[in-house]
């Protein structure tokens, strides 16, 4: 079953939690709480548009192609707000002290010309921002009976249209987008106990919801999903994705 927007949104955020650390490394090297103005590309629900807000002076701008998850990102107050096309911005050039994106360009048909659009749109000495690009390509799943969920997900992402690698090529789609002193790395991870049953719950909508493109083999998965749950309970589940960031200076 398709996921509301409230259950995007329920996953923009957890998203948003995952790479909090990584965010607070990287807004003081960018100089955010300097920047005048600043732009979300992508910014589904709003998940991230009230930290940016509260971490700057700046005026936020949150830019996404659908009109129903903009709805949601309405609760930011303040926040100025456009239905585009990553590919094509809808602003003139030099306009942004830092241009960003998160969880985004995976889901682009064309993420070099998205990020050549958004070094167009940031001024000269701005930064571009990757802050989480996901590669499935390197999914880590334990135990051993668990593996085969890593590979359904893949499966249904490329099947959707979206590239599982997309971490390991952003470093040199910065380059490519005429970007300088691009920096790219990998968000570590730390477990230190098991997820909340509503983490779980929400893991699991958001996998069912992929792979059902895929797989109809429903009996299958819910014994998957009772091996998960069962490692989760017993404290030996390990679940990683290794997920990118990049920056870049115009």
């Amino acid at each position: 079953m398709p996921l509301s927007r409230r259950d995007w949104h329920k996953r923009y955020t957890q998203q948003v939690r995952w790479t909090r650390d990584l965010r607070a490394y990287l807004y003081p090297r960018v100089g955010l709480g300097e920047a005048k103005r600043l732009l979300d590309v992508g910014c589904g629900t709003g998940a991230l548009l009230g930290e940016l807000q509260s971490q700057s002076q700046a005026q936020v701008f949150g830019l996404d192609v659908r009109r129903a998850h903009l709805g949601l990102a309405q609760n930011n107050q303040d926040v100025l707000l456009s239905q585009g096309d990553a590919h094509q911005l809808p602003f003139p050039k030099h306009t942004f002290d830092i241009t960003l994106c998160h969880f985004t360009l995976m889901w682009l048909d064309d993420p070099k010309a998205a990020l050549t659009e958004m070094a167009r749109v940031t001024a000269p000495n701005g930064v571009v921002m990757a802050l989480a690009e996901p590669d499935y390509g390197g999914r880590i799943d334990y135990p051993p009976e668990l593996e085969q969920l890593g590979k359904l997900q893949l499966e249904s992402l490329q099947k959707q249209g979206a590239d599982p690698f997309m971490g390991r090529k952003i470093a040199g789609l910065f380059n490519q987008a005429g970007l300088k002193n691009v920096e790219a790395g990998v968000l570590g991870a730390q477990w230190t106990g098991p997820l909340s049953p509503e983490e779980i719950e929400l893991e699991w909508m958001v996998f069912e919801s992929d792979v059902e493109q895929t797989s109809r083999d429903f009996e299958s998965l819910k014994i998957l999903r009772e091996s998960d749950e069962s490692a989760w309970a017993c404290g030996e589940r390990v679940l990683y994705v290794p997920t990118f960031y990049a920056i870049g200076w115009r």
